[in-house]
């Protein structure tokens, strides 16, 4: 079973997700993307995660403000014909990828951009999605792309499916997994072991593509 809370970090607010499970021990991790997760065993209360978060509130804030930071930097890049960007895992120049010629306003540029990869996301994403769906014999109730800082996909309890626009920056089979990885949980909610062997089952090499994620994830953004 899955659930996310939020948790008050003295002047901060942070969203986590818990993982419950049949384990014995409660274990927490920040991911490269900033998102928050806290495996938690069956029957374990509200208050005990959020206490075990404040426990760790120096640590948990310090990982947090370390990837900000690194997305600052990479936010500082200019839109112009000379810095190239992102698509499917390939470096382009920005004229390859949308059109400079109506304005050098980097903001405007930067919008048109993030635009053009909303676009490219929902195309790769709903060309591939139906090979998938039929191996694994599930229907989702709706798709859509969104933007986010910490999820690349998610799927909710009445099937609707969302990928981050960003993977419209990530290698084809990088999307590959991501699809596959939300499609499953329209059969297995949580990550159990059963979710694991079903993803396994149609992507064997899935654990390679989450650690593209780990490690390249905060540079896929604009």
């Amino acid at each position: 079973m899955m659930a996310n809370m939020k948790v008050e970090l003295e002047q901060r607010t942070i969203e986590v997700h818990v993982a419950y499970g049949r384990g014995s021990k409660l274990s927490l991790q920040v991911d490269p993307t900033g998102f928050v997760t806290v495996k938690a065993p069956n029957g374990t209360s509200d208050e005990m995660i959020r206490q075990a978060v404040r426990q760790h509130g120096e640590q948990i804030t310090a990982r947090l403000d370390a990837i900000e930071k690194s997305r600052e930097v990479l936010q500082a890049r200019e839109y112009n014909e000379d810095n190239k960007f992102l698509h499917l895992g390939r470096y382009y120049f920005l004229n390859e990828l949308i059109d400079t010629s109506a304005s050098s306003d980097d903001e405007v540029l930067r919008q048109r951009l993030k635009k053009f990869y909303f676009a490219s996301c929902k195309k790769i994403v709903l060309e591939r999605m139906p090979y998938y769906q039929k191996q694994l014999k599930v229907t989702p109730k709706s798709v859509e792309i969104v933007e986010s800082s910490t999820k690349w996909g998610s799927c909710s309890s009445n099937k609707q499916l969302t990928f981050n626009y960003r993977l419209a920056m990530a290698p084809v089979e990088v999307i590959d997994y991501v699809i596959v990885h939300e499609l499953c949980h329209l059969t297995h909610m949580n990550h159990d072991r059963s979710f694991w062997r079903r993803v396994g089952s149609i992507m064997p090499d899935y654990k390679d593509k989450e650690a593209f994620l780990a490690k390249y994830g905060p540079a896929l953004t604009l």
